[in-house]
């Protein structure tokens, strides 16, 4: 039940980034097997015995998978209530993971991958004793929608960091983005998509253990998922960052750790968990074929 309280300090930052990184490879992993024909339900399956094979474990919720105009999907992670053991379309205890059910509607379908198709894999593991979110984004085959929706994501990552450094409220926070989505030419998010869909503070598991309180993290934060953005900038902690873009029917999005502190030096007020991620990794091979 959130908001939760952990003894999450510094000096275990190596061990998220090492839980990040190997969600980022189940994904890539699963990314890479998709073909024509493939069901959301498949590759929600596919993850599942990934993160099974590599010690991972699941508290919230099974990994999920859309396809298509599913793409365009607000945050499972904020949308998702508590529900018990999830075993819907085979998930969950079957594959040795425990989860709480997201609302039907994010619950992977038998919908099948199509050449051109864009998909998201979406997953909130355990690993190594470690809470992390993944949001990965993908296309089954060129699509300049996607490809121009990917690289507009770059400015969302770069205008959070800046602003979270300058202390702005997480209400100002999703009233920037959605400012940046309509310059980009994709107007504002709908009603129904959650502002807590954009940043919202990693929930606490209980596989982890705290070590008490190191350098410049406080030894407790607490932070609160909802439909609504406080006038309150990020407390010192560990959050997800899930911008997301679309365009008609084609969405595309990312979600990764960021580190906030009570640090009053701009750069290690707020940083990146970890600049080696596939998002990443591609803005960096665009800009040095520019």
């Amino acid at each position: 039940m959130l908001p939760t309280k952990t003894g999450r300090t510094t000096a275990e930052l190596p061990a998220f980034r090492r839980a990040q990184q190997r969600a980022y490879a189940c994904a890539e992993s699963v990314a890479a097997r998709l073909r024509p024909g493939t069901t959301e339900r498949e590759a929600a399956r596919m993850q599942l015995e990934w993160l099974r094979e590599h010690g991972g474990v699941n508290r919230s919720r099974p990994p999920l998978a859309w396809f298509g105009d599913r793409t365009v999907l607000p945050a499972p992670a904020v949308l998702g209530r508590t529900a018990g053991l999830s075993r819907t379309a085979g998930l969950g205890r079957t594959a040795g993971l425990a989860g709480c059910a997201p609302p039907r509607r994010l619950l992977p379908t038998d919908r099948k991958l199509a050449a051109g198709m864009p998909f998201v894999l979406d997953m909130a593991p355990v690993l190594a004793g470690r809470t992390t979110v993944v949001g990965y984004a993908g296309c089954l085959g060129p699509d300049p929608v996607h490809e121009r929706l990917m690289t507009d994501l770059r400015a969302h990552r770069e205008l959070l960091l800046r602003r979270v450094r300058e202390r702005r409220t997480l209400r100002e926070l999703h009233e920037e983005v959605e400012r940046l989505s309509a310059v980009q030419g994709y107007g504002t998010p709908p009603r129904t998509r959650p502002l807590g869909a954009l940043l919202h503070p990693v929930a606490a598991s209980p596989d982890e253990r705290g070590s008490g309180p190191v350098s410049r993290l406080p030894p407790r934060w607490s932070g609160r998922y909802g439909c609504r953005a406080p006038d309150r900038p990020p407390r010192p902690g560990l959050w997800v960052a899930e911008p997301h873009l679309w365009f008609r029917g084609t969405g595309a999005k990312f979600a990764e750790l960021l580190v906030v502190t009570d640090s009053r030096d701009p750069e290690q007020s707020a940083f990146w968990l970890d600049d080696d991620l596939p998002h990443v990794r591609r803005w960096q091979e665009e800009a040095q074929a520019v």
